[in-house]
């Protein structure tokens, strides 16, 4: 009987309106009454499971957004990772390729006088 209290009156409403809807000729109050409770019943554990399966979508939605970033963030730590690796590697080329111009410019301008 605890579920019954969880049940709101729009839930009770609808339980007896399509109870006396199929309601036969003949059948008394009480059975109409344990007709909608069943029907209250019915609906309150359909909520409950669209409730929980809506939940369930929501998290497996998240994981998905998560997972993607997760993958992008390696990714872009990847190509980060390949070019500071390309760029450390021919760093150590500029001063020397700075002093071999600069060479061939002083070597230049001393043949040019």
């Amino acid at each position: 009987m605890a579920a019954a209290k969880n049940v709101s009156n729009e839930t009770k409403n609808e339980a007896m309106k399509v109870a006396k809807a199929i309601q036969k000729p003949g059948q008394i109050k009480e059975q109409t009454k344990l007709i909608a409770a069943g029907i209250e019943k019915g609906i309150a554990e359909y909520k409950k499971q669209h409730k929980n399966k809506a939940r369930d979508r929501d998290k497996a939605r998240k994981q998905d957004i998560k997972a993607k970033a997760r993958t992008a963030r390696t990714a872009k730590a990847a190509l980060s990772e390949t070019s500071d690796g390309a760029s450390q590697s021919y760093a150590h080329l500029l001063p020397w390729g700075l002093l071999v111009i600069s060479w061939i410019g002083f070597i230049g301008f001393n043949l040019m006088k």
